[in-house]
């Protein structure tokens, strides 16, 4: 009796033992496939940062003046737009990757089409910011004369705008299709391209702001003129068939869609700094939505897990680093002790606030991958404007506590907001949403008959 006992404990053992490392090799599997994307992603997301700091550094070299208006231009005015344009198009996202996951492959280029379109009737009215830029800036209580240089950068500026409009679902839709490799290598050939043109022009021939307005349009239209040849040159053939009407169809559904996912990424551009969580985001969102397309919620639902541990656990580490540092890093910021005891008492703010902007885009990422933009951009609306925003204004004036109080605000938002959407991701029932992917393809120009089945795994 008791060695059959010992048996059954024994085979119980044995089938846990096997159950625990299937599912570690998952894990791993998911993770190379996670990274696969990401790592390319935060690449690609960091020299695309880098080019319009790249124009920051040398004008520092031209005069006081010109870094300023460059610095005003760049992440107030080209800042506004480029989070518009690029949320607005991060619904594409959403629609291409289920497509694909579904096997609608010539869905891809037509939703690309209608993107463009909608960006375009975006951008027509957004250059009204920058014909006007100087007045609003003055608004603002900017100084005049930086106001005015940065106003006059911003009118050299316009063709960037348009570059953006062309290039985000175009990145988009290659990404779709994990083609992120293809995008870093674009924008490394540009960033040299870059930094050499900036020193040409803005220094050896002393050209200014207009030899930098000139190269960073250049190099952003460089981007996308590449990109385009990219698509059109047939590496992309089973999912760009040429232009087509179909792309007006449905502008309406499309629309919302897209200034649901315009608002949810413009509230959340204060954590595009973490470019590893922004990198996490793309890589959440490509894989949520190919697998929801393609019918594998279990796959998707494991998807999240994956993702999110690993951003948890790399939010932890990089929150730890400023911490460890704490009494050695504020000197390299100023030599004022008052700054310098500033920033560390704000260190353990940053250590949380990276921990949380590690979490709150991989579950960005799933929001897109899975539609849910309107719903979030609420989420977002309330947790910033009537959580964050309130508590700030009260503690940092009403209660006095200054920067640190601010602080606290947005951070009570940004904790709010990411439980919310914690709560969100564990109500899920991935088998709806696998479902509601297949009809949003048909509903949106494709036919999701021809697609696979929704598993029956949970």
């Amino acid at each position: 009796m008791s060695s059959t006992y010992s048996f059954d404990a024994d085979a119980g053992d044995i089938q846990e033992m096997k159950n625990t490392k299937e599912l570690f090799r998952e894990f791993c599997w998911e993770s190379k496939k996670l990274w696969y994307l990401a790592a390319p992603a935060i690449c690609n997301l960091v020299l695309q940062y880098s080019i319009s700091a790249v124009t920051q550094i040398f004008a520092g070299h031209v005069g006081d003046i010109q870094l300023a208006a460059v610095a005003v231009e760049i992440n107030l005015i080209s800042g506004f737009a480029f989070a518009i344009l690029y949320g607005m198009g991060s619904g594409l996202q959403t629609l291409c990757g289920q497509a694909f996951g579904a096997k609608r492959l010539e869905m891809l280029g037509i939703y690309m089409q209608r993107s463009w379109v909608i960006l375009i009737a975006t951008g027509i009215p957004l250059t009204i910011l920058y014909i006007f830029s100087t007045p609003i800036l003055k608004l603002l209580h900017q100084n005049p004369r930086i106001s005015k240089a940065a106003g006059t950068f911003a009118l050299w500026m316009i063709p960037q705008l348009f570059a953006y409009i062309i290039c985000f679902p175009t990145q988009k839709f290659l990404t779709a299709q994990s083609k992120i490799y293809v995008l870093a290598t674009i924008s490394a050939v540009a960033l040299v391209g870059h930094v050499l043109f900036s020193w040409l022009f803005m220094l050896k021939l002393r050209w200014g702001l207009p030899g930098g307005a000139a190269v960073l349009n250049a190099t952003w239209w460089f981007i996308t003129v590449v990109q385009l040849v990219y698509v059109f040159s047939g590496a992309c053939r089973n999912t760009w068939n040429g232009f087509s009407w179909k792309a007006f169809g449905n502008l309406k559904g499309y629309l919302r869609l897209s200034l649901a996912s315009g608002v949810m990424l413009c509230l959340n551009i204060s954590a595009w700094t973490l470019m590893v969580g922004i990198g996490f985001c793309a890589a959440t969102s490509v894989r949520v939505s190919n697998e929801l397309g393609g019918g594998h919620p279990r796959t998707a639902k494991f998807c999240v897990v994956v993702a999110t541990t690993t951003s948890l656990f790399i939010g932890i580490i990089l929150g730890l680093i400023p911490i460890a540092l704490r009494s050695r890093y504020p000197p390299w910021f100023s030599k004022s002790s008052s700054v310098q005891q500033l920033v560390y008492d704000l260190t353990p703010l940053l250590g949380i606030t990276i921990i949380l902007n590690s979490i709150q885009p991989t579950l960005s990422g799933v929001a897109i991958g899975a539609g849910w933009q309107s719903y979030v951009a609420y989420v977002n609306i309330v947790c910033y404007y009537f959580v964050g925003i309130p508590i700030g204004l009260v503690l940092g004036f009403a209660v006095r506590k200054g920067v640190k109080g601010i602080w606290y605000g947005m951070l009570t938002g940004t904790a709010v907001q990411t439980i919310v959407l914690i709560v969100m991701v564990l109500r899920t029932n991935w088998k709806k949403e696998a479902l509601l992917a297949g009809e949003r393809i048909k509903k949106w120009g494709g036919d999701s008959s021809d697609s696979q089945p929704v598993q029956s795994t949970s």
